[in-house]
């Protein structure tokens, strides 16, 4: 995300700066799109050629950076001819991605590194894939979104046949937890729903983060079960002029949520327990939760 997140203080309402591998993550997020410009500056592009056959060697790469391997462990782990496995081995060797110890290939520490990257590179272009439908419906706001944390996410899309698909799985979500934080999500579960609504101020300790106009139509939609909510720290209604996509933490998994900008309906919704996932999101929640104030900061609650 946004390098602001890291101006913010600590304290106990804040997470703690994250992992190194998050760190690794958002580091890259805010400087992928000048890794050009930084390349072109140290004159040593690599070439397309070689970027080519590094990802076509991938296999070899992978099945070579748990063990080391002879030629014959190579034929049977990828199921290729002894003339393969000598074009690939030779390949590796002219390139110094690997060392022979014992008559076994070993990858060197360049690799060890390489070969690391193409998975990496691998994962995330097949995250994309499988992210498609959330991508094309976060627009701007994608390019703070990093898909690493997804890899491997449930992808729940709208179908014409059964466009509350989405909406259903949130719910199911919600039902099967005791917390609930979230910003932006009316477009997960409508105020019409009475009944998901219900959840929320009798059964889930619930904070949630809406625009002005959303929060108090909720408000007015459950004025007295909102109010009881809220006056018991059952429900705190927070507010902010602008929301990105929509935001779900439950106990277990936390949620992103797409929508169509013309029907307001949820197209898609991914979620996952990635351990990653859940530190990237609570980063961002702290970050827009600290940019917005509670709802009675608007709108009289006594009313």
């Amino acid at each position: 995300m946004t390098s602001d997140q890291d101006e913010r203080p600590t304290d106990d309402r804040h997470p703690h700066p994250g992992s190194p591998v998050l760190e690794a993550i958002l580091e890259n997020a805010r400087s992928r799109r000048q890794l050009g410009q930084r390349l072109n500056e140290t004159g040593d592009r690599v070439d397309a050629d070689l970027l080519s056959d590094i990802v076509r060697h991938g296999p070899v790469l992978e099945a070579l950076l748990n063990d080391a391997l002879d030629r014959g462990e190579i034929e049977d782990r990828l199921n290729v001819s002894r003339a393969t496995s000598h074009r690939f081995t030779q390949w590796l060797d002219e390139q110094g991605f690997v060392k022979k110890t014992d008559g076994r290939l070993q990858l060197t520490g360049r690799g060890e590194v390489v070969a690391e990257e193409v998975l990496r590179f691998e994962a995330n272009v097949q995250t994309a894939h499988r992210l498609t439908p959330l991508l094309d419906v976060i627009c701007e706001d994608h390019r703070e979104f990093v898909v690493e944390p997804f890899v491997d996410a449930t992808v729940t899309v709208a179908r014409p046949d059964d466009p509350y698909r989405p909406i259903e799985r949130f719910i199911s979500l919600v039902r099967e937890s005791e917390t609930f934080r979230g910003f932006n999500t009316t477009h997960m579960a409508p105020l019409v729903l009475g009944g998901f609504h219900q959840q929320l101020f009798d059964a889930t300790d619930t904070e949630v983060i809406y625009l002005p106009r959303i929060a108090e139509k909720l408000f007015d939609t459950y004025p007295e079960r909102a109010r009881e909510a809220i006056e018991s720290g059952h429900l705190a209604l927070r507010t902010r002029d602008e929301l990105p996509y929509g935001l779900a933490l439950f106990d277990e998994r936390v949620g992103i949520g797409g929508y169509d900008e013309t029907t307001g309906l949820m197209r898609v919704f991914v979620d996952t327990d990635a351990p990653i996932a859940r530190e990237w999101a609570e980063r961002v929640y702290a970050s827009i939760s600290d940019d917005s104030e509670p709802l009675n900061e608007r709108i009289d609650l006594s009313r």
